[in-house]
């Protein structure tokens, strides 16, 4: 990718290329482990983090932080084929027919000025729409072309499994993914895999508040102890940052929040956006991600949020697992690549306790490698479940898994 672009902090002006920065984490292909001798892979589960966004709230618009309110980094996004119903009974179509229109999206503003390529808050940019494409190749060199552990050429689309969250950013970044691993000329025309979404109450990429109440009720009472422990560690800084945010003190619960501003902070960084100085140095940036962590994923320390939380996902994933032990080779599916957010990365993490007490970055990602073990006949029996599986009782596979 080409250089930063500096033409950002002028929301009227055209976008320029874009490059990765820090804390970004692109899957690195070259640092992917050699399978151990004697195993061989069986199934591969993949949790992602959407792209990067825009900050979902404006936030440091002011004098002197100066952060754009209106970022025109969504051009990719805004031309797209929508399929629509005709209803009109012309000659040559029946009622119901499917046709294809072409579309344009463009943002209105609040004044009623529209911009061509202006996004909406929270929304998937080009840089995001490119960073998880990246993903999908580096998916694609990883199991086709280095491991050949899936086809190169897609044929039978139950070899493949596909999810996201009902949100667009992580709906259109699995898009990208998909057409990252397989694009449309390494794919049979019937084989098109779906990209598949549940209703709210079934989600289980993310710990579930729509249908669970305990778990928000738990989550409000976390983030209020982490405000009333985090609040007075951040006092000092006020004296640094509260210029920027109107004069109002850095809180955790303050206005705007903590993770509000580091929301805002991270995707300019991300984007090659100038920042204040201030947001460049670890002194004033480790508190303010240490405080925010707290609020969001201290509940994870306990067995109760994690069992809320991450058990259903869980329960998803060794299942899954479970069937592909007990049916081998009858069961098709080898890789399955699910889209979602940072509350899923870190609430994976905290729960299988590998967590880093860090703000999960756009892109990061956590997989789960089913291997089977090359054993001889007479040494395989029934044992005590192993590794993953062992941890969350999903029975007892034999012991070459």
């Amino acid at each position: 990718m080409a250089p930063v672009s500096t033409a950002t902090k002028d929301a009227g002006r055209e976008p320029g290329p874009y490059v990765y920065l820090p804390p970004q984490v692109p899957l690195d292909v070259e640092g992917y482990p050699a399978t151990p001798a004697g195993l061989e892979l069986e199934q591969v589960h993949v949790y992602v983090r959407h792209g990067e966004r825009t900050p979902v709230g404006v936030r440091l618009a002011n004098a002197p932080a100066n952060i754009p309110s209106n970022w025109r980094m969504c051009k990719t996004a805004r031309r797209f084929q929508a399929a629509v119903a005709e209803i009109t009974n012309m000659p040559g179509t029946q009622k119901g027919w499917n046709g294809v229109h072409q579309v344009r999206k463009v943002v209105e503003r609040q004044d009623g000025t529209a911009v061509d390529g202006e996004c909406l808050l929270g929304e998937l940019t080009d840089v995001g729409r490119q960073s998880t494409y990246n993903y999908g190749v580096a998916l694609r060199k990883i199991y086709v072309n280095r491991l050949g552990f899936i086809p190169d050429v897609l044929e039978n689309s139950r070899n493949v499994y596909f999810r996201s969250t009902n949100m667009p950013r992580t709906l259109e970044s699995l898009q990208q993914i998909m057409y990252g691993l397989y694009p449309n000329e390494k794919c049979l025309e019937h084989a098109y895999p779906p990209l598949l979404v549940r209703n709210g109450k079934d989600e289980n990429l993310i710990g579930n508040t729509y249908s669970c109440k305990r778990l928000g009720i738990l989550q409000l009472g976390f983030a209020k102890a982490a405000a009333d422990a985090c609040n007075p560690m951040l006092e000092h800084l006020d004296k640094k940052i509260s210029k920027y945010i109107d004069g109002n003190p850095v809180r955790v619960d303050g206005k705007p929040r903590a993770s509000g501003i580091m929301d805002t902070i991270r995707a300019s960084i991300a984007h090659g956006i100038k920042v204040p100085p201030e947001f460049e140095d670890k002194s004033i940036v480790d508190p303010l991600e240490h405080a925010i962590v707290q609020e969001w994923f201290a509940g994870y320390k306990t067995d109760e949020v994690r069992r809320l939380a991450m058990g259903r996902l869980l329960e998803d994933l060794t299942n899954k697992m479970q069937r592909k032990i007990e049916k081998g080779d009858k069961d098709p599916l080898k890789i399955l690549v699910h889209s979602t957010h940072d509350t899923a990365i870190a609430g994976l993490c905290s729960t299988l306790d590998v967590f880093d007490e860090k703000w999960p970055a756009f892109t990061a990602s956590i997989t789960f490698e089913l291997f089977k073990r090359h054993m001889k006949p007479e040494a395989q029996r029934q044992g005590q479940t192993q590794g993953l599986l062992a941890k969350f009782g999903a029975g007892t596979p034999p012991l070459e898994y």
